[in-house]
């Protein structure tokens, strides 16, 4: 544990690498990390995100860098939270938030120091590009902000903007979600033109056309978007109908280009020219062909369904419909229903149907792992802590995967023994319970396959009292025009099966979209690189022009940036 003051721990650490980066000794300013420590990179040290664990490792890649981004003047940011004494991932470390300048542009950062023998060493270190040289974010347009007495009035801009009745934009964003609002926003802010596209007929429509009672399982606090920040007085969990409506606001606040009712029907892309030609359908059937340099997949980790093939299906005389097209149990009243999956979606599907009165079971394919909503918020409390929104985001990219790993199992194991009621109500009867492949828990399962647990708003108490019924699929042998056959010969009836299945990855998508070429040669899409990163998301994808944005809400806010910049680093040359 560091006993001295955190500020002159962080001070002098930072000075003492500062003056060996300035001197270009990578072995040197490497040697003031812990043998194992790490070094999480967002752009500052390279062209993508990269983690080096280990002193040799980081004095390799300093060694590579140094020359080409000429770090320097590391520093204490003053407009920042001060150097303090935390715990993080069960270590007790000084946290400071630095900032530093290269050769492309300002940067920032987080170090975490342990006390050692030698004096304070770096367990782990992110940094990160914060801006481009001379193309500062959000500068306003001093024109749109003037009285003109002839001419076109900001309305008249902004129609004209939308229509592209003379232009092509640089980016066209698929999908006006979170991710892809977010992604936009960060854009514009940055001088690209940039059209948003979404095959719904309003923007916010991919949350308003959800089932019914759908609320976000994530406090209101976590969740803002980019430069606007929800209201004080809203909600701690956002009613998704709400959150639609601040979607379309949102939109045309930023004043972001969204062409709704419009999908990506095709498009190539062009090696010599370095662009895309794509052909976008509108709702009215007509087409418009257009050449940006980019194509932004934002579409999402829920986009197309997966519907297995099960056996006898096919032969149910009921009806069947995948989660996603699930509204509400009010029409399902008195009649009886499976749920397939007991991801959050089948869970919260069979408890509307239960309160709608309903006979409802929930067939399990898998181990689940559960945590009641109250312990689910854990893994976001650095939000909670008092530091501003900025510092909170910059905090929460700080964690190289190791790290990260080992915070996931600390929070995991503390929220299993604060469950432990509820968990034991629930493999009593029969439900299999699981904590996530190295008991890391809901937020790994996310991260690495974008599913598999349940956030407990009531369904669990519900299964636990038998008053939504339990079925393992194991022991189903066919669906039959009545219901499930099991293999001991008895029919569980029912007149209605919703599959809580899943989605395709985003690789799937584009495999719609632009063909198997493209999509092979992207390749997989979410899920961990063996560099602890994500793949293909908001960096450099093998396809020139081709980006990836997906997540929460706050990945979205955190990560658009930093996609934003690399979009715009790409775009000097045709400003």
């Amino acid at each position: 544990m560091l006993s001295e003051d955190p500020h002159h721990a962080a001070t002098s650490w930072l000075a003492a690498f500062d003056a060996a980066l300035a001197a270009g000794d990578a072995a040197t300013a490497a040697a003031l990390f812990l043998p194992d420590g790490h070094w999480r990179d967002l752009l500052a040290f390279g062209a993508d995100f990269t983690t080096v664990s280990g002193v040799d490792a980081i004095a390799r890649r300093l060694g590579e860098t140094l020359p080409r981004i000429a770090p320097r003047d590391l520093r204490l940011d003053p407009a920042r939270t001060a150097p303090r004494r935390v715990m993080r991932a069960g270590e007790s470390v000084v946290e400071a938030i630095f900032a530093f300048d290269t050769a492309t542009g300002p940067a920032n950062g987080v170090l975490r120091l342990i006390r050692t023998a030698e004096g304070p060493r770096a367990w782990t270190l992110m940094t990160a590009l914060d801006g481009l040289h001379g193309k500062p974010e959000g500068t306003p347009d001093s024109v749109h902000g003037t009285r003109q007495f002839s001419g076109d009035n900001w309305a008249d801009r902004r129609e004209k903007a939308r229509a592209y009745a003379d232009r092509d934009p640089a980016v066209i964003v698929i999908g006006a979600g979170q991710a892809g609002l977010a992604i936009a926003a960060r854009l514009g802010a940055m001088g690209v033109d940039t059209l948003v596209i979404d095959r719904h007929a309003r923007v916010g429509d991919n949350w308003r056309k959800r089932y019914h009672a759908l609320t976000l399982h994530n406090e209101v606090h976590v969740n803002h978007f980019p430069y606007m920040l929800f209201p004080p007085t809203w909600p701690v969990y956002i009613p998704k109908d709400k959150l639609a409506n601040w979607f379309e606001a949102y939109a045309e606040s930023m004043e972001l280009n969204v062409w709704t009712g419009t999908e990506l029907a095709g498009g190539t892309y062009d090696d010599g020219a370095a662009c895309w030609q794509v052909t976008l359908r509108r709702d009215d059937g007509s087409e418009r062909v257009m050449r940006p340099r980019h194509l932004v997949f934002a579409t999402g980790v829920s986009s197309i369904p997966i519907i297995p093939k099960l056996p006898g299906l096919d032969s149910f005389a009921g009806t069947t419909m995948h989660s996603g097209a699930f509204l509400s149990g009010a029409e399902w009243g008195g009649k009886r229903a499976l749920v397939l999956g007991t991801g959050t979606s089948g869970h919260d599907v069979a408890q509307d149907l239960q309160a709608n009165g309903a006979e409802v079971s929930i067939i399990q394919r898998n181990p689940t792992y559960v945590v009641s909503l109250k312990e689910a918020q854990a893994v976001y409390a650095l939000y909670g802590e008092g530091v501003p929104i900025e510092d909170c985001d910059l905090l929460a990219t700080a964690s190289p995967y190791p790290v990260l790993r080992r915070a996931y199992q600390l929070s995991t194991a503390r929220s299993a023994e604060i469950d432990k009621a509820m968990i034991e109500g629930l493999t009593a009867r029969g439900f299999q319970f699981t904590l996530g492949e190295d008991e890391t828990g809901f937020q790994m399962m996310y991260l690495r396959r974008g599913g598999g647990y349940y956030f407990n708003v009531g369904c669990s108490e519900l299964i636990a009292k038998g008053k939504v019924g339990l079925l393992q699929y194991a022991d189903i042998e066919s669906f039959v025009p009545d219901g499930a056959r099991m293999r001991d010969g008895r029919i569980v009836p029912a007149e209605l099966i919703v599959l809580a299945t899943g989605y395709k990855s985003q690789q799937e998508v584009v495999r719609l979209a632009l063909g198997d070429a493209i999509a092979d040669k992207v390749g997989p899409v979410w899920g961990f690189d063996p560099g602890g990163e994500l793949r293909n998301m908001w960096r450099p994808t093998p396809q020139p022009g081709l980006w990836f944005t997906a997540g929460s809400l706050a990945q979205s806010r955190i990560y658009s940036k930093y996609l934003a910049l690399q979009i715009k680093a790409r775009e000097l040359p045709h400003e």
